[in-house]
């Protein structure tokens, strides 16, 4: 292969990777959505209000209110400082329920209310097959501090 053509060769390498990157860069910056806490997000000023973000945090116990023959619910969600209460719409997770964790995704309103259209719940570490709880299979509880300190 002649010098010219490896050049060549190179430098269209160069431009290619180099497109790849800038649109790689470009769309991920597009669909970043930011996590927040409860006590963050009743910190926001105006510019805050009607943009995606995601809120991370518990659901206070007895908060979880379902409006029947709808796909609708409310719900109060707590980082142990602040709370916010958070309207939804749509089919939750199963894993979703009060006392749990939960992470929102949506938006903030000037009314100071949370309105979502995702849920992701929080599972148990303690992830076992269906069979093998059918089966009347325990996992072994295992102490963290313990676990640490070893």
């Amino acid at each position: 292969m002649s010098k010219g053509r490896k050049w060549g060769l190179m430098l269209s390498i160069i431009v290619i990777a180099g497109g790849l990157f800038y649109l790689g860069l470009g769309q991920f910056g597009q669909n970043l959505i930011y996590f927040f806490t409860p006590s963050e997000v009743v910190g926001f000023t105006p510019d805050y209000f009607g943009k995606k973000i995601r809120v991370g945090g518990m659901v206070v116990e007895g908060s979880l209110q379902v409006v029947p023959s709808t796909l609708k619910m409310s719900f109060t969600l707590t980082d142990g400082t602040a709370t916010i209460p958070v309207d939804f719409e749509g089919i939750p997770p199963d894993l979703f329920k009060e006392g749990t964790g939960a992470v929102v995704e949506g938006y903030w309103d000037p009314q100071k209310r949370f309105h979502s259209n995702m849920i992701m719940a929080k599972h148990s570490e303690d992830y076992m097959p269906i069979e093998m709880k059918q089966a009347g299979i325990q996992l072994p509880k295992k102490d963290l501090l313990k676990t640490l300190r070893q």
